[in-house]
């Protein structure tokens, strides 16, 4: 099933101005603003509480409630821990394999992703990581850290200007050294991890340009975000799959170096020259 973040995001261009007037006051800091009374959602957004009725048809719901009562279930849904993860899927699951069922619930994830990616926007990005002028700065919590890392190594090879921000308390001292026009690439799955959200905050005050992969339900940091990634995260696991976020990554790796092919040519071979010079890897010879 598509969240309604989805939604509000497949059906953005045919929305009226006040329909995305309200769609961003929800999507702001989502899903807690359609919490509240119809009334409360509509001042929020500065709309009329018919346009906040109309759009929550034009969503497929019967009326306000219905709309409610799935934003509730979602929002269960990004508090929940591993061990209330494991309690919902581990009586419903078919009696297969777990290779079988996860990679069935992978492959879900990484069509419904995959739907959800504006074509545009993933080149709109890879320009932007591939202008060296620009310091690229990237960052991620507790378990999408290794997301994060993985983008890290690769565009390290691929370009100067990149730096791994640890996620302990020393984050801070790396916004010292963060300038306007910077990028920020920032990875948050639920349980949405505080110290992110005020690392996008703190950087989107001097400037930097921020960038979240994240999961169908969009962490907070959106808020401060000029492009958003959304991925779908649920396996059948107490943990979630970071397959799909890594599957965009990947791909964002692979279209830099394959535009970029001499210069990330000429950066290995001197790679590798420190490389043979270190020792490293094993010779065969």
């Amino acid at each position: 099933m598509s969240t309604i973040a989805e939604k509000l995001k497949a059906r953005e261009q045919e929305l009226t101005r006040a329909e995305r007037q309200l769609a961003a006051a929800i999507l702001d800091n989502y899903p807690i603003p359609g919490l509240g009374s119809i009334t409360e959602l509509a001042e929020l957004a500065a709309v009329s509480t018919p346009t906040v009725a109309r759009m929550v048809q034009k969503l497929g719901f019967s009326g306000y409630p219905e709309f409610q009562q799935a934003l509730r279930a979602e929002l269960s849904e990004i508090i929940s821990n591993p061990g209330q993860k494991h309690a919902q899927t581990g009586s419903t699951l078919p009696e297969t394999h777990m290779l079988t069922r996860f990679a069935r619930a992978a492959f879900e994830n990484l069509e419904a992703t995959l739907d959800g990616v504006d074509p545009s926007e993933f080149d709109q990005l890879c320009a932007a990581l591939s202008d060296s002028d620009r310091s690229v700065h990237i960052a991620g919590g507790r378990m999408s850290g290794t997301l994060a890392q993985n983008l890290f190594l690769h565009l390290q090879m691929i370009r100067p200007k990149v730096s791994m921000i640890p996620s302990q308390a020393s984050w801070p001292h790396w916004v010292l050294d963060m300038a306007a026009g910077d990028l920020l690439v920032l990875f948050d799955i639920r349980r949405y991890e505080n110290s992110t959200l005020l690392l996008a905050e703190m950087a989107h005050e001097r400037g930097v340009e921020v960038v979240l992969f994240t999961d169908q339900w969009r962490s907070p940091v959106q808020k401060f975000a000029s492009q958003t990634f959304a991925a779908r995260i649920g396996v059948p696991s107490a943990w979630d799959s970071g397959l799909a976020i890594l599957l965009l990554t990947e791909a964002l790796i692979a279209k830099i170096q394959e535009d970029h092919w001499e210069q990330v040519q000429q950066r290995n071979d001197a790679l590798e020259t420190a490389f043979d010079r270190t020792r490293l890897f094993r010779k065969f010879t």
